[in-house]
């Protein structure tokens, strides 16, 4: 639990000491596929430091219900009152879940799952769809809604319920504009929250809200300025490094790595692919190139990329930077296809999805040993 902070860390710098050594990246591991009971498909969203892992699976009616995986392998299902589909999306070393759930109406809620099952619901004021990404150790929850306009806005849950709302001063105000973040790991132990957010002109750029509300725009150099092009920013750790991707102005996308000083490292997996992708491209989620997922205390960095066919790969970036891919063995090696890495925890316990020949997703959590 993050509350015993520096003991945690000495255990942190004591597991990099012996799955990292020489911050070589890790030689030995096994990779466990899963589907939660019952499931058309299995969409795990990441684990906390004790292995328990939080998702969403579609069952035979293709209705999304949420799921539990313990360490052991042993699955609990869930839905809130009234959800016509739960979608988990994260969960925190304390085993609170925070996520989605989408009512009759169609309008989505957020919502809170406590380690022992309760739920708690909200929504910001003027919110027609709450999308609750991330939940820390203390309780604090962060995310994005949007508007009757369409327009999304940043917000954080305090753990006794109140909500603050934000948007990065530059973001844009139509439908489909404003200021986003993405799932699990946005937002750090500190209450620092890192997303993008999309101007005027459809290009994206990254920001930084610090716990004081300061917000610090990131925006990569060679990252392109047209429309469905820019700067990512997805996960912050608890010293502020913060990890991404950009597209440039072929829309070709490159991992970076910003550490707390503001430098900028561009993280390009070999393998990747380079094909030019134009708007509409993008918006159908066929650009290639490389997409950072993660990143630890200790500066590893999960993540997968997209190489010339369309096959997707897993990596595992090692602190001093060498890269090791992977894919799991029952993976499809067919354009949208392979291995997709979302999240891990700070043991570099690595989940994702697979999706196979058929086109089917599967869970998979790849373990060091």
């Amino acid at each position: 639990m993050k509350r015993i902070g520096i003991l945690m860390l000495v255990v942190f710098f004591c597991f990099v000491s012996t799955a990292w050594p020489q911050a070589e990246p890790q030689a030995n591991y096994k990779i466990i596929t899963f589907d939660a009971p019952g499931a058309t498909l299995t969409l795990p969203l990441g684990p906390n430091v004790w292995g328990s892992i939080v998702g969403h699976y579609a069952d035979a009616s293709y209705v999304v219900h949420g799921f539990l995986r313990s360490p052991h392998g042993s699955f609990t299902t869930f839905d809130p009152a009234g959800s016509t589909g739960t979608y988990a999306l994260s969960l925190n070393s304390e085993g609170a879940i925070t996520g989605t759930y989408f009512d009759s109406s169609g309008m989505c809620h957020g919502f809170l799952r406590s380690p022992h099952g309760s739920f708690t619901t909200f929504d910001p004021t003027g919110s027609t769809c709450t999308m609750s990404g991330n939940i820390n150790d203390f309780g604090v929850i962060g995310g994005y809604y949007t508007d009757s306009d369409g327009v999304s806005h940043g917000f954080l849950r305090a753990p006794n319920g109140t909500i603050t709302t934000f948007d990065v001063k530059d973001a844009g105000t139509g439908s489909g504009q404003g200021t986003f973040t993405f799932f699990f790991n946005v937002l750090n132990e500190f209450g620092a929250i890192t997303g993008y957010y999309i101007d005027s002109d459809g290009v994206s750029h990254g920001f930084l809200r610090a716990p004081n509300g300061t917000i610090t725009t990131i925006d990569v150099k060679d990252a392109g300025t047209g429309s469905g092009q820019g700067t990512f920013g997805a996960v912050v750790n608890d010293f502020g490094a913060i990890v991404g991707w950009y597209i440039d102005s072929d829309g070709v996308s490159h991992g970076f790595l910003r550490a707390p000083n503001g430098t900028i490292t561009t993280i390009d997996v070999k393998g990747a692919g380079t094909t030019p992708c134009d708007l509409a491209c993008l918006q159908n989620g066929d650009g290639q190139g490389t997409f950072p997922q993660n990143i630890t205390d200790l500066l590893a960095i999960p993540g997968y990329y997209t190489d010339s066919d369309g096959v997707s790969h897993g990596f595992l970036r090692a602190p001093n930077g060498t890269i090791t891919t992977f894919d799991v063995k029952d993976a499809g090696t067919g354009s949208g296809q392979g291995t997709f890495t979302d999240a891990s925890n700070q043991l570099v316990e690595i989940t994702g999805w697979y999706i196979d020949a058929n086109g089917v997703l599967h869970g998979f959590l790849r373990r060091a040993y």
